[in-house]
């Protein structure tokens, strides 16, 4: 089994870990806070205290953390990670990261003898958890084939989406600009009928037997019903990603009128204080809009 490094035991970073521990491997761990340590020490882990720490006990890194600049100061930082991995060792970065801040810190950890793979994923906590995620990987083919045993512990699809540094983190740009227009057709179609009168768990019902069956219904419409709002994903990082995407798409000369809307619906929310709400609470801000919340109906 390989020796492996966690580092960021947050919403996915935790439950990421003890898939891999689950599977027979050696984890060391840190993260900015010490009681996700402490917890998954107790699990078998090994607790550490920096990111140095774990790159002398690891073949392979992964973090997870919430921006680029929180990688860039693990990796070149002081008492980072590119000054202790060994020549050889793999970088594997899950962070929903900018993909010129990845090319980056790759090109940095190229020089000292070690490979990076930004493998960005989705599929929430509920997936980290059950080893269903989906992992959108760029980096080259070897490392990917050397870290993919790994991954597939973690993913139920892993694809190599491209060999330039970068790539993952594009195709993960362009997964959150699906997720986000997506939430709002469900949030729209739901408002509708609520304010039409229409029982919103009877409208669940019938649009997931159609066309207009999707994830984002399956998976988050039931928090809209029960007024749930306790995070998976929180607004604040899905208004990081499309303020990537949107810049990304600028650079590309690509139009993205979908993903603009929705990151001003994103960013009223954490106007209103909102931001660290589940990001289908796009939904509140359109029901504030018609007078209407879309609740399931309790039994009279």
């Amino acid at each position: 089994m390989a020796s492996v490094g966690f580092i960021g035991l947050g919403l996915m970073g935790k439950p990421m870990t003890r898939r891999l521990l689950g599977a027979g491997h050696k984890v060391a761990v840190a993260n900015r806070s010490r009681p996700a340590v402490d917890e998954l020490a107790g699990e078998g882990a090994i607790p550490c205290g920096n990111p140095a720490e774990v790159a002398k006990q690891a073949e392979v890194v992964f973090t997870c953390l919430p921006d680029a600049p929180h990688v860039e100061e693990v990796v070149l930082g002081p008492n980072g990670l590119a000054g202790a991995m060994r020549p050889g060792s793999v970088l594997v970065d899950c962070t929903s990261n900018q993909p010129a801040s990845a090319a980056k810190v790759a090109k940095a950890l190229a020089e000292r003898g070690v490979e990076m793979l930004d493998a960005p994923v989705s599929g929430a906590p509920e997936g980290a958890a059950a080893g269903t995620l989906s992992i959108m990987v760029g980096g080259p083919r070897k490392a990917f084939e050397r870290c993919k045993p790994l991954l597939d512990a973690l993913g139920r699809k892993v694809v190599l989406v491209g060999e330039a540094n970068g790539s993952g983190c594009i195709a993960k740009l362009a997964n959150q600009v699906l997720v986000a227009v997506t939430f709002l057709g469900v949030s729209e179609a739901l408002v509708l009928g609520a304010k039409a009168g229409l029982d919103p768990a009877a409208l669940v019902e019938v649009l997931g037997a159609g066309l207009a069956r999707c994830g984002a219904l399956e998976v988050k419409a039931p928090k809209i019903l029960s007024g749930d709002f306790r995070p998976g994903a929180r607004v604040t990082m899905h208004v990081k990603d499309l303020r990537y995407a949107l810049d990304h798409a600028r650079e590309r000369q690509v139009a993205l009128p979908g993903a603009a809307l929705v990151s001003q619906l994103f960013n009223a929310l954490v106007a209103n204080g909102e931001g660290d709400l589940d990001h289908i609470a796009v939904v509140k801000q359109l029901e504030r809009m018609a007078g209407v919340e879309a609740r399931a109906r309790k039994p009279s």
